[in-house]
């Protein structure tokens, strides 16, 4: 536990969720307010930096601490929050990347939530680690970024000096981990039970949906995941997939896993526990029937390769969801 005051930068750049950029600075009150309550003081001041005036010295509030210099105190974390409006995360301002590797430099811990994750990268900083952003950009996230390792299952990922979480709320995750950081689990704890707001570990996974890429270009794969949709409960037959694509077996294999990033039998995996979820979800059907309308005849295999694939049991899914 730190005794000094932490100085938080919450970066607000064009686009940005204002209810994160708002409700992060909100929920760092609530923490103080139970730091008071526990003897610890006033542990977090928070500061909207305002991405189009960094070279200003109100961009990042006029009310931060003066350093011994006199100057202003230095931001030990700053929090890119998610974005709405890709037309600025996909092309940030140099002014702002040059900004978050110089705050990184001096020791701040760099901090995105969602599509803030893009803005980071763009600093060169998440080279060759493991990071988190919303499952539904990770493909995109994959693809400009290669040498940055993706983990979308993850809600969040802590590696010390920099800290990626992944859904479009997961700010309050984020949140909870640096309030847990910098005071203790108990204080996390409390505030976790004051704002109402699950605590105990959770995956991104839990929420995935698995949605197909079809516009990757390659119309004889295309062609068969359409079959694959419609015939989804069927045993995959690599050698009749590939006389299907007019292609040889090797071929047809390597175009898939390009096209899809899947093996046939993942991306059937896939499909089939998609079904399974909606089918939790809309009816009270037995998971033994619900098994065996997505094409699984062995419960057993069905509950392990769901739960592989969810990050939880059928059961825990219906409880959380249905």
């Amino acid at each position: 536990m730190t005794k000094s005051q932490i100085n938080i930068g919450i970066v607000h750049y064009p686009g940005a969720l204002l209810s994160a950029v708002q409700g992060m600075a909100e929920q760092f009150y609530l923490a103080n307010m139970i730091c008071r309550q526990n003897d610890l003081g006033d542990v977090f001041k928070t500061h909207i930096c305002d991405s189009l005036q960094l070279d200003s010295a109100e961009s990042c509030g006029s009310e931060r601490d003066s350093g011994q210099d006199g100057g202003a105190a230095p931001l030990q974390i700053i929090v890119l929050p998610p974005c709405l409006d890709d037309s600025f995360y996909l092309a940030p301002q140099e002014a702002l990347i040059d900004w978050l590797k110089q705050q990184h430099k001096q020791g701040a811990i760099i901090c995105s939530v969602c599509a803030g994750a893009f803005i980071l990268a763009e600093t060169g900083l998440l080279d060759g680690r493991k990071v988190t952003t919303h499952w539904a950009l990770s493909d995109e996230f994959s693809k400009r970024y290669s040498y940055v390792q993706v983990d979308s299952n993850k809600l969040l990922i802590n590696d010390t000096d920099i800290i990626t979480a992944g859904g479009l709320m997961s700010w309050i995750d984020l949140g909870l981990e640096l309030v847990a950081q910098f005071t203790n689990l108990q204080i996390m704890r409390q505030l976790g039970k004051f704002l109402i707001v699950d605590t105990a570990p959770r995956e991104q996974r839990y929420y995935q949906t698995f949605s197909p890429k079809l516009d990757h270009g390659d119309a004889a794969i295309v062609k068969v995941q359409h079959k694959l949709q419609r015939q989804f409960q069927q045993t995959v037959v690599i050698k009749q997939l590939a006389a299907l694509s007019h292609l040889t077996e090797r071929t047809f294999l390597r175009r898939f896993v390009k096209a899809t990033g899947l093996k046939p039998t993942q991306y059937l995996q896939r499909l089939r526990i998609q079904k399974a979820c909606e089918l939790i979800e809309s009816s009270n059907g037995s998971f033994e029937k619900i098994a065996g309308e997505v094409g699984y005849e062995d419960i057993s295999a069905f509950r392990k390769t769901f739960t592989k694939i969810t990050g939880q049991t059928p059961k825990e899914f219906k409880s959380r969801f249905a």
